[in-house]
């Protein structure tokens, strides 16, 4: 789990604790420092390299960018984006929301440190429209203030070019344009999307949909059954499209 440019390893606890209960022990939140692109990046490798066998990475908003970047190590099976980016060689998380601008795309603004801040009256619009008010004000009281530098930074790997995707788009989404997460879903060829009625926040307002596409990933690429029953997910996933692709580049033990 790779968390947000505001967020922290606990804004995604919705997606941690439904895993667990459907028997995936091995999971793990990456807390990046959120002062560069490179570093957050590098942080998520020292992560993965922590874990014994394949990982699937899942990265929420800013995460994306940065498991573009660490998903190039063998063991990574399979990337999930949760209303991310997921920027080429080059391009960058700030540059590629310019393109399509979102409906809340001028409320954070930098202080004198050079932080990103959003004022705790704004975030519930703008971040976590479908959040109750104090789950909302939890997340706006815990938030991060990254360096706003390091959201103009470029990529400098894609590994969505080698490796399984899956996408959720948020529809109701106003920190990425939802538009802007549909071309992104389109330019990295997803297995599978879905389309949650969903704020940007959507991990805590909709995990239900985040962890069947998750768990998908996971067993896709493990090449094994669901967790304890044996079966597919407990609840379907809706989908607006799949495609078929030829295998993953890289794979897990099991093929």
């Amino acid at each position: 789990m790779v968390h947000g440019f505001r967020g922290g390893g606990t804004h995604g606890a919705n997606v941690v604790v439904e895993p667990n209960k459907r028997g995936h022990a091995r999971i793990r939140a990456v807390e990046n420092p959120l002062a560069s692109l490179a570093g957050d990046a590098e942080r998520t490798r020292k992560t993965i390299k922590q874990v014994d066998g394949p990982a699937v990475l899942v990265g929420h908003s800013y995460g994306g960018a940065v498991i573009t970047g660490a998903g190039d190590l063998p063991d990574v099976t399979a990337l999930v984006r949760i209303a991310a980016f997921a920027p080429a060689e080059g391009e960058s998380p700030g540059g590629l929301s310019q393109e399509v601008p979102p409906a809340a795309i001028g409320n954070p603004a930098p202080d004198p440190d050079g932080c990103l801040r959003l004022g705790q009256d704004e975030f519930h619009e703008s971040f976590a429209q479908d959040l109750a008010p104090d789950e909302a004000l939890v997340v706006a009281v815990t938030r991060k203030a990254p360096l706003a530098s390091a959201f103009g930074d470029d990529a400098t790997a894609a590994a969505w070019r080698n490796k399984p995707v899956r996408y959720q788009v948020s529809t109701g989404d106003r920190v990425i344009h939802p538009d802007d997460e549909r071309r992104t879903a389109r330019r990295t060829n997803p297995r599978g999307i879905v389309e949650p009625d969903a704020s940007h926040a959507s991990p805590a307002s909709r995990a239900e949909e985040v962890v069947g596409l998750i768990e998908e990933a996971v067993r896709e690429t493990a090449g094994r059954p669901g967790p304890r029953t044996g079966t597919a997910a407990a609840f379907p996933v809706r989908r607006t499209r799949r495609r078929r692709h030829a295998p993953a580049a890289v794979r897990g033990p099991d093929g």
